[in-house]
């Protein structure tokens, strides 16, 4: 050791001068959480231009929607971006945009307007075990805070939380150092909704006469935000579009209006996704409105209209508190050192006002557990007491936790959205009942659809949600996705490559509902992979299944028997002469009766389905089971071959020659096709009679020929 201090100390010249603790630690200072994040812009989903500008769409759209269904009314919002470098060269890899939101929502009172978009952590659903889309209190805020750094514009917002007031008029920009907002304009206004808006295009324009567009009576309240920022716009997979198409599929109880900008850029234009409504009205398609058809998206001028698909909100959620089995120790003690700080009362009350599903039976029982009483304070309760209750909250049974927190979709509007969103055959629809991961309740929903203008070619596509959020994005790390592939489609009469996504006209739809979803980063971009909430995905998704599989074998079995009757309306008059010639009955007679049980063997061919999968006017009950929708004008047809036209036969010669004279000559009928060539000729017994030289037997006695007589068949 002395040996290498010398061998340094003879090398070196100068001796290195370290930091001392002191300069050290005069260097180091607090970082804000908007400071972290300016950094870090991509864990909140602005990792490029095209998902800034959808993540900034998203983020405000989410708050509108959370804001309407809280409030109690139907959302009504509008999406409008403007291109503000209409001229930029083609080459250009992004542009700056103006995003501009506005609902009908309640408004924000003036004094929290700061808060709510100039400061990131802050708002009123991150404490709360309810379901509500926003979480963390991060999202619009952040979008602004982007909108700044890119473009060095501030947010531009409106609200108008009393109709008869006039609204409030404000501009602010996110200060990154304090986390605080900087007000730079503060007025009152009566321009609520913004008229420049209304006079963006001919499109706008035209809907804002018809009062589709921005009408002041709709929007009587609400909130409208613009933000300026550095973006992309492009078609196709992980747009805008496809965002807010999601959305309407997800959300059938909102109305959306979106205004695209004026220029696309080229790449993914004609990215669309197929067998979607805004597909079609991408390519212009008018399709006739069908009685069996909700209303369906349209598009006028450019601006494309996403018509509400059901008259309801969704059910009122309630806040629960925490379960005994979804907290953690640490959790735990400070939940106690809160309630002690607040209101200093018993552990016994602690219990039961602080937790769920704890009755006053339970709480007395998780006292003698730890030794306390009943009169013991929370505060008193020593950490190797807490220990002691966190062990006894996982062995004790309790029941799991209420679900009145969740607001899951439900079957009827799963459907109402994919009618109005995907253009298929068959729509089926499951909803599972709640379960638990981590003491934290939880629902899954999924639904199909099947055939119609669907590609089947392709993979499935998987549409996966979040308390009602699309999630475009890490499709691959979602438990969603897994789940999709780990169940068996081929047991549903559809082809699946090993570990992979069925193939064939589909597309799936997967949401969970829950007070806490688990995502896997920030960005809220895929759910993490826990086993019960997978299980209950299979689950959802199998029940789905199994309506399809009923269906797609209805279907092939009708197929077959269609092709079965090709086969006996080919024969069966090469059949009626040779009973004819044997027998010397009408072969007309004979060939009608053939037909008869031919169709009547056959009538499965001839069944129709009605809106719910069941056999219309038919004694035999086919049901699909509940939650399912047929479209009868989007089946595809059943391929049969050529109708076969009936063959000819000679008029019955009559018995009596005066009958002779009295009849009349029979109507020609159409010539039956010729028979191909090689085809065996039919000898009667009158043939083998005249061959030989010997006398023919008299003719035994026919019995009479009826129509269920068994030779027939």
């Amino acid at each position: 050791m002395e040996s290498a201090v010398k061998e340094r100390s003879a090398q070196g010249g100068t001796k290195r001068r370290g930091a001392t603790a002191e300069e050290m630690s005069a260097r180091q200072k607090e970082v804000s959480v908007s400071e972290f994040f300016v950094k870090n812009r991509h864990l909140l989903g602005f990792d490029n231009a095209r998902k800034a500008l959808l993540t900034t769409v998203k983020e405000a759209v989410d708050n509108s929607l959370d804001a309407c269904e809280e409030a109690g009314i139907m959302p009504d919002i509008a999406v409008i971006i403007e291109d503000l470098e209409p001229k930029r060269p083609a080459t250009a890899k992004q542009s700056r945009y103006r995003v501009t939101i506005v609902d009908n929502g309640p408004g924000i009172v003036r004094k929290q307007v700061e808060n709510i978009f100039g400061r990131l952590l802050y708002g009123s659903k991150f404490h709360r075990l309810k379901m509500s889309r926003g979480q963390q209190g991060i999202g619009i805020s952040a979008a602004g805070m982007n909108g700044l750094i890119t473009t060095g514009r501030p947010m531009l917002i409106y609200t108008k939380p009393n109709a008869k007031q006039p609204a409030h008029h404000i501009e602010l920009a996110m200060n990154t150092k304090t986390n605080r907002a900087e007000v730079t304009l503060d007025k009152e206004t009566k321009d609520f909704p913004p008229e420049r808006l209304r006079a963006l295009s001919a499109g706008t324009k035209q809907l804002s006469q018809e009062g589709v567009f921005l009408s002041p009576e709709v929007f009587a309240t609400g909130t409208s935000v613009s933000i300026e920022l550095e973006g992309k716009y492009q078609k196709g997979r992980g747009s805008v579009d496809e965002f807010l198409e999601l959305t309407a599929i997800a959300n059938p109880h909102a109305r959306i209006v979106f205004v695209p900008p004026s220029r696309v850029a080229q790449e993914e234009v004609d990215d669309l996704l197929p067998g979607t409504s805004a597909a079609a009205a991408e390519e212009g398609k008018s399709k006739d409105s069908k009685s069996d058809a909700p209303a369906q998206t349209t598009e006028t001028g450019g601006v494309t209209v996403f018509p509400r698909g059901v008259a309801e909100l969704p059910p009122e959620t309630k806040e629960i508190q925490p379960h005994p089995k979804g907290i953690e120790l640490g959790i735990l003690l400070q939940m106690l050192k809160d309630y002690e700080a607040s209101e200093k009362g018993s552990l016994y009350d602690f219990l039961q006002t602080r937790f769920c599903r704890v009755s006053a039976n339970t709480a007395s029982k998780f006292c003698s557990a730890i030794g306390a009483t009943s009169r013991t304070r929370a505060g008193d309760i020593e950490p190797q007491q807490v220990e002691k209750l966190f062990k006894v909250f996982e062995d004790e049974k309790l029941a799991p936790p209420p679900t009145d927190c969740l607001a899951p979709i439900g079957v009827r509007q799963l459907l109402a959205g994919l009618l109005k969103g995907v253009k298929a055959e068959f729509y089926a629809a499951s909803t599972r009942e709640a379960a638990v991961y981590r003491g934290r309740p939880f629902q899954i929903e999924a639904a199909i659809a099947f055939g119609g203008d669907l590609p089947g070619d392709q993979a499935a596509r998987v549409i996966r949600f979040a308390n009602r959020v699309p999630l475009l994005f890490q499709q691959s790390a979602c438990s969603s996705f897994k789940a999709v592939e780990e169940t068996p489609w081929k047991n549903y009469a559809m082809q699946q490559p090993r570990g992979g996504l069925p193939v064939g006209p589909l597309v799936v739809m997967i949401h969970m509902a829950s007070v806490w979803v688990p995502f896997t980063s920030e960005s809220k971009e895929a759910i993490a992979d826990y086993d019960e909430i997978r299980k209950e995905m299979r689950l959802a998704l199998m029940e789905c299944g199994r309506k399809l599989g009923t269906y797609l074998r209805k279907r092939q079995k009708m197929r077959r028997e269609g092709e079965r009757r090709d086969v006996f309306e080919r024969y069966i008059g090469e059949i009626a002469k040779a009973l004819n010639a044997i027998t010397g009955e009408d072969a007309k007679r004979i060939y009608d009766a053939l037909l008869e049980q031919a169709r009547r063997k056959t009538a499965v061919a001839d069944q129709q389905l009605d809106e719910d999968g069941k056999v219309v006017k038919d004694d035999e009950e086919d049901d699909f089971g509940e939650g399912v929708i047929v479209v009868e004008s989007a089946i595809a047809p059943i391929e049969s071959a050529a109708p076969i036209a009936p063959p000819v036969f000679d008029a019955p010669k009559p018995k009596d020659g005066k009958a002779a004279k009295d009849a009349k000559p029979a109507k020609p009928e159409p010539a039956a096709k010729p028979a191909p060539k090689g085809a065996p000729a039919i000898v009667t017994k009158k043939d083998l009679s005249s061959r030989t030289e010997t006398e023919p037997k008299p003719a035994p006695k026919k019995k009479p020929f009826t129509d269920d007589d068994p030779r027939l068949f």
